[in-house]
């Protein structure tokens, strides 16, 4: 169970394991105040790209290391890294903060394991974070036209993704892909793309489609939905359907940003949930 105080002044990052199935579930901890809980996207990329130190001054951050990543552990089979596991394994953690309801923030593919826990469990509030309650064919098919226009490398990168790929292709086609995510790439951003992380076997999962919109209305939370304007993946169309679905939310479109806003425009984002989770 988490217990241990958070070392607030030097915003302290403490691990956690936990144990679900016979499979070992990690949360990193740091942080002041209210709790929140991140899980990162991909699926499969590591946590660590989701790290918001200015949401730690305010906020106890836990975020969550996906089953399948980094030192959590892994599933027997490739094809159970489904939707309804990732909340099986989230409500793990939820359960060991043993502090009642809490935030739940979610980016891109953690946005629809944030929707599909706030339909089977009771959360505070919800941050969608560049996300939709779609995927499929028209989903996809707005990706792949949105990618064209960032070049012929990133568009082969994008469509070569394949099931027997290992950790290390996989990750190097994700950081091939990683420039197009941002509005404006620049320098600056390179350790941040030589420091992300992707494993394969959570790609393999055999999930259903995942659609989500007309449960919408069921979900009493309080959200917020925020996306960048230029956002290949889940930009405005889709945050715009989350905004339209839900019966309280909060719709902000953040300009000349694209996929990762807290990296790419970090003081419109932390503005935007500051001022919603306050």
């Amino acid at each position: 169970m988490f217990t241990a105080p958070i070392e607030a002044e030097t915003m302290t990052l403490t691990t956690h394991t936990i144990e679900l199935d016979g499979v070992e579930q990690r949360y990193h901890v740091a942080g002041r105040g209210p709790i929140c809980v991140a899980h990162s996207g991909g699926p499969g990329i590591g946590w660590e790209y989701m790290r918001m130190r200015p949401l730690e001054e305010h906020l106890t951050m836990v975020y969550v290391e996906p089953i399948g990543t980094g030192e959590s552990g892994r599933l027997a089979n490739d094809a159970d890294y489904t939707l309804d596991n990732y909340v099986r394994y989230l409500h793990a953690v939820v359960e060991d903060l043993d502090d009642g309801p809490v935030a739940l923030l979610g980016h891109s593919h953690g946005g629809f394991v944030a929707l599909k826990y706030a339909l089977a469990h009771l959360v505070d509030a919800l941050v969608l974070y560049d996300t939709s309650p779609v995927t499929g064919a028209e989903f996809f098919g707005d990706a792949v036209a949105n990618i064209q226009h960032s070049g012929s490398e990133v568009l082969a990168a994008f469509t070569s993704q394949h099931a027997e790929m290992t950790d290390e292709e996989l990750t190097g086609v994700l950081r091939t892909i990683l420039p197009a995510y941002f509005a404006d790439w620049r320098a600056e951003f390179e350790p941040f793309r030589a420091a992300t992380r992707i494993w394969s076997a959570p790609s393999r999962g055999q999930d259903v489609p995942f659609d989500v919109r007309d449960q919408l209305p069921t979900i009493p939370a309080p959200a917020l939905v925020v996306a960048g304007d230029k956002d290949v993946i889940c930009g405005p169309r889709w945050a715009r359907m989350l905004h339209d679905g839900l019966p309280s939310s909060r719709l902000r479109v953040i300009e000349n940003c694209g996929h990762i806003g807290h990296v790419e425009r970090p003081e419109a984002f932390y503005a935007e949930v500051l001022k919603f989770l306050s």
